[in-house]
């Protein structure tokens, strides 16, 4: 294992993180800020509580995931999008470095900021609602987990991706509806029968609602099906990334 190559790219795409602190660090957390004043002004004076949690304690999991997953598919994405369109991914692929010390390098990093804004933004959510974790470990288990298995998602969406437009698609117009309809800002339980099978068949509804679990003891879905879940798609993308190294499928041809 060269670990100077996974540094080196780690290191790379981390400083790309301080040259842009205002879209990475400080965009989130407004837009954080302005969830808990508008939902705990609209909705929160309407819903007092749900399964016994303030309705401001009971989004905050949500709201952390939301950003968590956007954030960790935006960056894993663009990592190595960024490179095949100007071209330095040819430099990458005939150096003396592995496949796999590219995907530490690419997806640590991804995972590591995706990490950083999660955690800056359950800082920001302590300011405005009494927060308690039932459950810390379980809690950093499906935050390292998710950030991991949503960084390596992005990466795939990267070597995919053949123009801006692609590479947005995903992120932008179909991971926040998934989160939104996956219970962020209410319980499935409160919907109709039909709409409540609907939600079930959300991939998101069991990270959200397994991340709550570990917060309030709550869960829409038991917290073990959740983090089955969440293992089973960390293994299929990683078959996905198996067949593309051997394949060379958007990066050598």
């Amino acid at each position: 294992m060269n670990f100077e190559a996974v540094k080196a790219i780690y290191l790379f795409e981390m400083a790309r993180t301080r040259r842009t602190l205002l879209q990475s660090v400080v965009s989130p957390v407004i837009s954080t800020s302005l969830y808990f004043i508008v939902f705990g002004a609209a909705v929160g004076s309407r819903i007092q509580e749900i399964d016994g949690v303030s309705y401001g304690a009971f989004i905050t999991p949500g709201l952390i995931m939301l950003t968590l997953l956007t954030q960790c598919i935006g960056n894993g994405s663009f990592g190595i999008y960024f490179p095949k369109f100007t071209g330095t991914i040819y430099e990458i692929l005939s150096s003396p470095i592995s496949m796999t010390e590219i995907v530490l390098g690419y997806v640590g990093a991804a995972a590591t900021k995706g990490m950083l804004v999660g955690l800056i933004i359950l800082a920001t959510a302590a300011l405005f609602v009494d927060l308690s974790i039932a459950h810390p470990f379980v809690m950093l288990v499906f935050f390292v987990l998710t950030a991991v298995t949503f960084s390596l998602f992005g990466f795939l969406i990267g070597i995919w991706a053949k123009d801006f437009e692609q590479l947005n698609l995903i992120p932008m117009l179909v991971i926040p509806p998934l989160v939104f309809l996956g219970g962020s800002f209410y319980s499935v339980s409160m919907l109709p029968p039909f709409w409540q099978a609907v939600s079930h068949a959300n991939p998101v509804l069991y990270l959200i609602s397994g991340f709550r679990w570990s917060f309030f003891e709550i869960s829409d879905v038991n917290p073990l099906v959740s983090f089955g879940i969440i293992i089973a798609f960390l293994g299929v993308l990683m078959g996905l990334l198996v067949w593309i190294f051997r394949t060379g499928y958007r990066l050598r041809n």
